[in-house]
């Protein structure tokens, strides 16, 4: 089977977004290439890190920053196995909430 490329006309992909449910916006990231990736739901702290771009606006340890948000309870992270996880919906709550402490 030879591999083949599909174009998805604006309209496909609008159905495909409208099918989703409503909670889910579709997300890039950075890759550090000068290229995106796709963000996917549960992210790794380096990932999650990236999304917030704490590691471009010269925050020293974002991963400590990342620790700090957790202990003042203003992001709430998921424990699989041994590492801990963040549900992009909780990285976006974050958001909502530094925002609304500190509206510009």
């Amino acid at each position: 089977m030879a591999n083949e490329c599909t174009h998805d006309s604006g309209k496909d992909r609008a159905m495909r977004q409208r099918d989703l449910p409503q909670w889910i916006a579709l997300a890039v990231l950075p890759n550090g290439n000068g290229d995106f990736t796709a963000c996917p739901e549960l992210l790794t702290e380096e990932e999650a890190i990236r999304y917030l771009r704490l590691d471009t606006i010269h925050v020293e340890e974002p991963a400590s920053t990342l620790r700090y948000y957790r202990k003042k309870g203003l992001l709430r992270a998921t424990q699989v196995g041994k590492s801990i996880r963040y549900r992009r919906i909780e990285l976006e709550r974050l958001l909502d909430r530094l925002t609304e402490y500190n509206p510009r």
